[in-house]
This record gives C-alpha cells, sequence and structure tokens, in this order.
C-alpha cells in the first residue's frame, strides 16, 4: 500500500478505502464525513469484512445508494464514449431491462413508468449511432441455460445450476466459495452475449467495420464495469450507467419535453417479455422455466404461476412438474441471505436444480448505478419498479424467448444449435478462483 491509501486509511476511521483500481465504484474524499454507512451497508447486503480486505469488493455499488453526501459515485466512463466519437468510431449501445422503468424519474416521472422511446431518443441525441436491446442478449441466455439445465439435469451433474447473469455474484462465488464454481452456469450474462454477438454478428449483417466501432452497455449496475474487463467477456468496450447518463443529458441541457420518441434500430428490436424480467429477482428463473418447459415438453405452458418468486422477502422457492418431474428452485436476494443453500450444496444435500441470485434488492431494478432515491421510499420505489417490468411482460406480444424472430434467425444464421461448437465458443465461459 502507498503513502497516500496508508494516509486516507488513517483519517476514515470507518469509511470504506476504495483503490484506484476498483473497477466499478470511485470516491470523492472531500465529501466523505466517514461515517461508515458504506462498511454498514456491505456488511448487511453482502457479509463481507470489506474494511480489512477492500479487495473483495464486489463493486456492486449499494454503498452508492445509502452514502449520504454522494461522495461515491459509479467509476466514470462517459470520457471514453466521448474519445471515441472523436476518433470517428461507430457508437453502438444497448439499453438493459431494468433502466427502462428507471429512467423517467430523473424527469420527474413516476418509478415504473415505462419510458424506452425515450430512453432512445436521448441516446441518439448524445450521439448513439445504433441503439440496441439488450433483452435480445436476455433472450440468448435463456436459450443456452435452458438447455444447459436439460443437459445437467440428464447427466444429474453440476447440480444445482447457479445462475450467473449477477458479475457481484460471480465474484463471490470465484472468491470466498471457489470450491462451488462447477455449479455456476456456464452462460455469459446477457450483456456478456450481446457484446459478443454485435461484434461478430450484427456488424457484419449491417455493413458496419467492427474495427471501427465502440460500444456500450447502458446498465443499473457497477459491478458491470468490472465484468466487462475479465479476458473472456469481450464485445462491450464501456459501460454507462443510469445516473452517468442522467447527469450527462442534464448537462447537454436535454431535457423530457425536448426529447423526441424513437424506437430500436433494425435487425434486433424488443426482445421478449421474458427477457424483460431479467431486471426483476426472480426473473431470470422465470424466463428459464418458461423455455426449459417447452424444450422438454414442445408446448408451452401459460399457466404456471411464477409470480410467487417476485416477493420483497430477499428468499423464495418454487416446485414446478415436468413429464412427471419435480423441478425445484430457490431465488435468493442478497448475498447476507446465501450461506445456508451453499452449505447444503457441499452437504451435498440440496433439494434444488436451480437456485437464481441477484445480489442487489429488487434484483437490477435495485442496482448501485440506477437513479438515487430517498431512503424512507425505497421499498416504494423497488415496487413500482417491479410492477413496470411485470407490466411489460404482459403487454408485449412474444413472452417467451424461444419465440422470439430475431433470436431463431441467429441460430439460422450463425449459432446454428442449442449449446452447440459456436454458442459454446462466443456465449459461454469457464471460471477461476479471483477471476
Amino acid at each position: 500500500m502507498d503513502v497516500l491509501s496508508k494516509k486516507e486509511e488513517k483519517i476514515f476511521q470507518n469509511a470504506v478505502f476504495f483503490s484506484k483500481d476498483n473497477l466499478g465504484i470511485e470516491k470523492d474524499d472531500s465529501k466523505c464525513i466517514d461515517c461508515g454507512e458504506c462498511q454498514n451497508t456491505c456488511n448487511r447486503l453482502c457479509q463481507i469484512k470489506i474494511k480489512e480486505h477492500p479487495e473483495n469488493c464486489l463493486a456492486c455499488g449499494q454503498c452508492i445508494l445509502t452514502c449520504p453526501t454522494n461522495a461515491l459515485k459509479p467509476k466514470k466512463a462517459r470520457d471514453k464514449i466521448i474519445e471515441a466519437e472523436k476518433e470517428g468510431k461507430t457508437l453502438i449501445c444497448y439499453t438493459s431491462p431494468a433502466i427502462r422503468v428507471s429512467f423517467g424519474e430523473a424527469f420527474g416521472q413516476k418509478p415504473g413508468t415505462f419510458t424506452i422511446e425515450k430512453l432512445i431518443g436521448a441516446l441518439k441525441k448524445i450521439g448513439f449511432d445504433y441503439v440496441l436491446d439488450t433483452t435480445f442478449g436476455a433472450d440468448l441466455t435463456i436459450l443456452e441455460e435452458a438447455m444447459e439445465l436439460k443437459e445437467r439435469i440428464k447427466e444429474e451433474k453440476n447440480l444445482p445450476l447457479m445462475t450467473s447473469c449477477c458479475p457481484a455474484w460471480v465474484k463471490y462465488v470465484c472468491d470466498q466459495e471457489p470450491e462451488l464454481i462447477s455449479h455456476l452456469s456456464t452462460c455469459k450474462s446477457p450483456i456478456g452475449m450481446q457484446g459478443e454477438m454485435v461484434k461478430k454478428y450484427f456488424c457484419e449483417q449491417m455493413k458496419i467495420d467492427k474495427e471501427n466501432t465502440f460500444t456500450v452497455a447502458i446498465t443499473p449496475c457497477t459491478a458491470k464495469k468490472m465484468e466487462i474487463k475479465e479476458p473472456q467477456i469481450t464485445g462491450t468496450d464501456a459501460v454507462l450507467t443510469m445516473t452517468e447518463l442522467v447527469d450527462w443529458l442534464k448537462e447537454e441541457q436535454i431535457s423530457w419535453d425536448n426529447c423526441e420518441e424513437k424506437t430500436f434500430d433494425s435487425l434486433w428490436k424488443e426482445g421478449s417479455g421474458g427477457g424483460s424480467l431479467f431486471g426483476i429477482t426472480g426473473g431470470v428463473t422465470s424466463s428459464l422455466l418458461r423455455t426449459y418447459y417447452f424444450l422438454e415438453t414442445g408446448q408451452n405452458k401459460e399457466n404456471i404461476s411464477f409470480d410467487s418468486l417476485h416477493d420483497e422477502d430477499g428468499f423464495k422457492t418454487l416446485e414446478i412438474e415436468v413429464n412427471d418431474r419435480k423441478i425445484n428452485v430457490a431465488v435468493v436476494q442478497k448475498l447476507a441471505k446465501i450461506k445456508p443453500l451453499l452449505d447444503e450444496i457441499r452437504n451435498k444435500k440440496s433439494p434444488y436444480q436451480v437456485i437464481e441470485v441477484m445480489n442487489c434488492e429488487g434484483g437490477c431494478v435495485g442496482g448501485g448505478g440506477q437513479i438515487k432515491y430517498e431512503p424512507t421510499k425505497k421499498q416504494e420505489v423497488i415496487k413500482l419498479r417491479k410492477q413496470g417490468l411485470k407490466a411489460r411482460d404482459k403487454e408485449v406480444a412474444i413472452r417467451f424467448a424461444h419465440q422470439n424472430p430475431d433470436i431463431k434467425k441467429i441460430y439460422e444464421d450463425f449459432l446454428i444449435v442449442l449449446n452447440g461448437e459456436i454458442a459454446k465458443k462466443y456465449l459461454h465461459r469457464s471460471y477461476e478462483k479471483e477471476n
């Protein structure tokens, strides 16, 4: 540790030390009042002694939401984007499901208001050439993970399958529970898949020089900034959080009223209703089970209820029957609640075939890069954001990922088969301790 680091640690007795190497979060020491709320937040949500071991920071950004003085911020990405534009690169971005129900809050709209057209218009106005939907990547993840689950159940191997969409959770497993790595899904996250397919497929189809592109994921998540630096996660050049985007728009004096409504660019339009549910706790599992049921039976079962997975208490279970076999799933939000389930796996006593874990309360709608809310309104805001995505799932014509025509086309043209050689090359990954 250098002299400056020692000085900072000595001055701040209660606050967490954020290294300049932290990929997701940065700290303005001049605003820090050493209240210790950042440390309390990490202990409460993750049960990690972050004060003693700052290298274990999951970059989830929940401390950003609870910091009373705004001393903590997402690591800046805007300068990289502006520089890429100056270099004449084609700017391509893709929007995560959870931000379309929070974006309007920064402009006086009610939490949960679905604002995708205004969001796309804003992104176009600040210079993005193409705006795509990360729900396409979510649908890809559903297809690949459903097939992976089918194969694991058939082989009775590495069960339960643990979801891999939350980078804070993945880092936690690799750092703290490396003996359980084999249970993580090998599927990349939706952003991981989206970036790969933009560079490898979208650019080719649109006749864009992929070497002269700069791709940006617009997310509710600070940990995604950490994820895209992993060697196996390529294709996304930068992550811009919702809060960074809003600050940028306001500096450019782009308001709600002067922002036109736009639609996603051609080739990949909005994904399925199931893909939009990735923004809420239980949404990954809901979508996964829909497609897993189809792969096993050849039918869509509309009347399976997944609503019990979308409650607030941080832990839910569900049992469904598929071809006379019971499939048990568990959904966890907040890593502090995961230890009993991991102990069951270690002791080979887990009753589950699937475990979904999201670090942030409510899922991505409560991510560390989201629009901040008054602490007293936290539960209300998260509830309304979740309701907005659930409503969208019910409104859209295509609710199942496997029915998405854009997904069907990319398998016909490029990926060929689920979990096949090409899919494994671009859409799957391996893990190592201390990623």
